[in-house]
């Protein structure tokens, strides 16, 4: 991902934010037989107050990634979406995009069985808990041992990133009266209705006003 200064999101509070709100994330490796991408949820640590995530992967992806061997890239999606040139008004303009996007990388921490299982445990707490009658990992018809199995078929990992490069593309090279207007599109019913881009948006406006 090429930064553009312009673009750039630094603020740890607002990356801890794209990461807590987006856990699906993407894991990428180079291996000696070329790149390979895994999907998985992950979690920000819950001990820390920096940029450490935690997860897991099935077996064999700890292998398949060298996890705990070689760098490990993490890629976080926010929200993201089309801008039609059709909102900016009657000047020259094409389309584009916008996007919140953050890379995180660098060599993970291979978890221990407690450990693990204390991260499956969260992972199950943080999405099962919205649900009308919610069923934890411990919980019956789930017996200890079979929670042990479920472990044993998992690999967990702790990444505290060496190297972050985050954007934040959202419109803001543009006039504020071109911004409000995108955010009304955004906000509207139609082809590209995006309220969720239109609320990063609107943050991230605001905080450039306040600055």
């Amino acid at each position: 991902m090429r930064q553009n200064p312009s673009f750039a999101m630094t603020d740890v509070a607002e990356l801890r934010r794209l990461i807590d709100q987006n856990p699906w994330a993407t894991l990428v490796s180079h291996t000696p037989e070329g790149l390979v991408a895994s999907h998985y949820a992950v979690l920000l640590d819950e001990d820390r107050d920096d940029l450490t995530i935690v997860g897991h992967v099935g077996k064999p992806d700890d292998m398949i990634h060298g996890l705990g061997e070689r760098e490990l890239l993490i890629v976080v999606q926010g929200p993201h979406g089309y801008i039609s040139p059709g909102w900016y008004g009657d000047v020259q303009s094409v389309p584009t995009w916008n996007f919140v996007s953050a890379h995180l990388s660098g060599v993970p921490e291979v978890l221990t069985p407690e450990e693990n299982l204390a991260v499956l445990d969260r992972l199950v707490a943080r999405f099962e808990a919205r649900m009308p009658e919610p069923r934890m990992m411990w919980e019956r018809p789930n017996d200890p041992a079979f929670v042990q199995r479920l472990e044993r078929g998992t690999v967990g990992f702790r990444l505290t990133p060496a190297k972050i490069l985050a954007k934040r593309k959202l419109s803001q090279n543009k006039d504020t009266e071109v911004v409000e207007t995108v955010i009304t599109h955004l906000q509207a019913d139609g082809p590209y209705a995006n309220p969720a881009l239109a609320a990063e948006m609107r943050r991230a406006h605001d905080a450039m006003a306040r600055a």
